[in-house]
């Protein structure tokens, strides 16, 4: 797994490391430019002509030390400084003398069309106001420019924590950052405007204490459960999804499959009598319960291991009696609940269904849904969705996945994931449906090997579900995805997973 910082913490890492491990702040300075010089040769061509734009705190003086290097090793480098030499801090101070004692060329009006590569090094993680002024005219004329692109550990204008473009934000081909992922690298914007993101070493490593948001990378997929040689269709686990109402079959259909895919033993599907028969023709390996009486109701709710509560259920009087039921029940029964789609919209209605909520549940809300919930609007989420998700979490003492095109998986012990994996082509009709079904399936995996349900888990599920997604994308192209797409490519992954 990958750590992921805020500035704050990115800021106390740096601080330790140069008060209480004894490694001077010029000494960091110095490897992140290094690292940084060994990933900008690697997309040199001949004839470059590199400008190095900086600014008058650090990050301006990583980008000093890197024009020098650059220079001593006899590629064509200017320097130009956006911020004032008076406002340089002591590190950049140095570097600055540095470079003019080695003769690093500097320009006062820079020719942009002269360049063949762009290397950002006005602002780092710490910008907290909107850019104005001559900063916007120069980051609006690097954008403009026909050049190569580098960021150096966040591109100016991204807020560090939230992604969010602050008034302007360079738009980066490639963002060298150091020693940790930030935050504001994996929301979006930010991770549009950073390109391909590199993670360098340059000797800030984690403390005791230190953060509780990570990201899943393809090698975690190998630590999912092995499945046993010798089990049967109920050692795999056994998935209950209440969903559908009438004329809406199709998101049960997709949960269930998806769940059946992703390797659980046994599916029933609860739901209305009209939807038995295209259920059944769709899905033959699913069970179908139409009947919802005490008795029935009972009878599967104790045959399951995880209830899937929502895709398709509609708002009908109906659907209301279905969710309320499913909830109370399972919560008295202690069984683990994936609570989504008109599940989560019944829920914002009925505020006082949280008191059927808690460790055993996961909350699956798009922002759409999560607004609803929460009483704010989607803008107000959008600019805090890691705050968002954990509040959430907390209230609800849920496991809170809210998912965007970078999905929070937030517990309510305050531990947090990010989720890398997938494209804009999920962004389609029963894609939330498809990854409640895996979400199911990887619960089922844990429960079965006595792991009760964790962020962790239901961040692997999340991930699983995105790496899908990107499997879907190569087969038939982000703009002609749909969710099937992402259901079929299942055992693609479980493939790849085999060859990690």
């Amino acid at each position: 797994m990958e750590e992921i910082v805020t500035c704050t913490q990115m800021k106390n890492l740096d601080a330790c490391t140069i008060k209480e491990k004894g490694i001077p702040s010029c000494v960091l300075m110095e490897r992140a430019a290094l690292q940084s010089v060994s990933e900008i040769e690697k997309i040199l061509e001949q004839e470059e002509h590199i400008l190095v734009v900086c600014g008058s705190g650090n990050n301006g003086g990583d980008g000093l030390a890197i024009a020098r290097m650059l220079h001593l090793k006899g590629i064509h480098t200017d320097i130009f400084l956006a911020g004032k030499e008076s406002s340089m801090t002591e590190e950049t101070a140095l570097q600055w003398e540095i470079a003019r004692n080695y003769r690093v060329s500097r320009v006062n009006n820079p020719q942009w069309r002269e360049y063949t590569t762009i290397v950002d090094a006005i602002f780092g993680v710490g910008l907290s106001r909107p850019i104005e002024g001559r900063y916007k005219e120069v980051i609006h004329c690097m954008n403009d420019a026909r050049a190569k692109k580098i960021a150096i550990d966040i591109p100016s204008g991204i807020n560090g924590d939230t992604g969010m473009e602050m008034g302007i934000a360079f738009r980066a081909d490639i963002t060298i950052t150091f020693a940790f992922r930030k935050r504001g690298l994996c929301f979006y914007p930010g991770r549009m405007y950073a390109g391909n993101v590199v993670v360098a070493d340059i000797g800030i490593y984690r403390t005791e204490g230190n953060g509780n948001t990570f990201a899943f990378e393809k090698r975690d997929l190998t630590f999912m459960p092995e499945r046993s040689p010798f089990g049967n269709k109920g050692t795999f686990g056994k998935v209950l999804v209440v969903a559908g109402s009438e004329g809406m079959c199709g998101a049960a259909y997709l949960s269930a499959s998806a769940a059946l895919k992703a390797g659980a033993g046994m599916v029933q599907i609860q739901t209305v009598e009209t939807n038995r028969i295209p259920l059944q023709v769709l899905l033959p390996e699913a069970m179908v319960s139409c009947g919802f009486t005490e008795e029935e109701n009972t009878r599967i709710l104790s045959w399951c291991d995880v209830v899937v509560i929502g895709p398709g259920l509609g708002n009908t009087e109906l659907s209301k009696k279905r969710e309320q039921w499913f909830l109370k029940k399972a919560q008295e029964m202690g069984k683990t609940v994936i609570l989504d789609a008109d599940g989560l919209n019944l829920l914002s209605v009925h505020p006082q269904w949280k008191k059927y909520t808690g460790p055993h549940m996961i909350i699956t809300p798009h922002i759409g849904e999560m607004s609803r919930l929460i009483g704010k609007s989607i803008g107000e989420i959008q600019g805090c969705m890691a705050d968002v998700a954990l509040t959430y979490a907390k209230e609800t003492e849920t496991t809170c996945v809210l998912k965007d095109a970078c999905t929070v998986i937030a517990g309510n012990k305050g531990d947090m994931y990010l989720n890398l994996s997938g494209n804009d082509g999920m962004a389609t009709a029963g894609s939330g449906d498809v990854l409640t079904g895996i979400l199911a399936a990887v619960l089922c995996m844990y429960l079965k090997k006595g792991r009760k349900p964790d962020t962790a888990v239901a961040a692997l599920g999340v991930y699983l579900h995105g790496i899908c997604g990107d499997i879907a994308a190569e087969k038939v192209g982000e703009r002609s995805m749909t969710a099937r797409d992402i259901v079929e490519a299942l055992p693609v992954a479980f493939h790849r997973k085999e060859e990690i």
